[in-house]
């Protein structure tokens, strides 16, 4: 099973390309969950979710979206995540869990995140703190690429997250790897120009996938749902409702039959 959907689905420039016109925020997620069957919350990465506050998110869809929850950046990059702070976090995923749409924990860490003894023995930690939710990490760094981290990763039951971003020096090439259950692939674009150097955030994901570099993932992402028991796939590239437009793109030629995506 492969499921697509977007990085996020808040934002005010998408009224007009994806929202109707006049949509309050309120209204956003119910529409949302008619186009898309995933969601990964970015919310939960700035600041801890309150008590409900996700299981109401998911009564709103009807329970008919899987969420992939981005863990707190006190976790992933800063390392100042209490025992109480994971407790409450994973207090307020086990609704999803228990509603059956958790699809994945995202533990995103940052370029700076590189492997060592220390590294692992944090993400063997964060894994068994989180357990028994799905847990994907996402690097950021070229050099985790190797087979000590997949086997790290598979004894860990952690999911690796392949990724498409720009090919440039450091950044992970796309591939296709399945360390756990979960298949995690997220869409960030290609705009190279303004990864590293950009004076708004939103630039670096400013970019709109052409037909044939999604479909060149085809294969890639029935190899992914041949070996994982499912497979989650996100587009980041959020500026002005790109990612919509991608991801119903990349759901469309998922359908087609497989001698017309050959």
């Amino acid at each position: 099973m492969i499921k697509v959907g977007t990085s996020g689905f808040s934002y005010p420039d998408w009224v007009g390309p994806f929202y109707p016109p006049g949509t309050r925020p309120a209204a956003m997620l119910p529409w949302y969950a008619r186009h898309f069957d995933a969601l990964e919350i970015n919310f939960t990465y700035y600041r801890l979710p309150a008590p409900g506050q996700l299981a109401a998110m998911s009564a709103r869809c009807a329970d008919r979206v899987t969420f992939s929850v981005k863990a707190w950046q006190g976790m992933t990059h800063t390392e100042e995540a209490s025992a109480a702070d994971i407790a409450g976090f994973t207090a307020a995923l086990a609704p999803l869990a228990e509603r059956g749409v958790l699809g994945a924990v995202l533990l995103q860490f940052p370029g700076s995140f590189r492997p060592s003894a220390p590294a692992s023995r944090r993400l063997a930690g964060l894994a068994s703190r989180l357990r028994p939710f799905p847990v994907v990490a996402e690097f950021r760094h070229r050099s985790w690429i190797s087979e000590e981290t997949f086997r790290l990763l598979r004894t860990e039951g952690i999911g690796w997250c392949c990724v498409d971003e720009p090919a440039l020096p450091g950044l992970i090439p796309p591939d296709a790897v399945v360390t756990a259950e979960t298949a995690y692939v997220r869409f960030h674009g290609r705009n190279a120009e303004k990864w590293f150097r950009h004076g708004q955030a939103h630039e670096r994901y400013d970019y709109l996938y052409r037909p044939d570099e999604l479909l060149a993932w085809v294969p890639r992402l029935r190899a992914l749902e041949a070996s994982a028991e499912r497979t989650l796939v996100f587009m980041n590239n959020h500026y002005q409702g790109k990612a919509v437009t991608n991801a119903t793109q990349l759901k469309e030629l998922l359908r087609a039959p497989d001698e017309l995506t050959e």
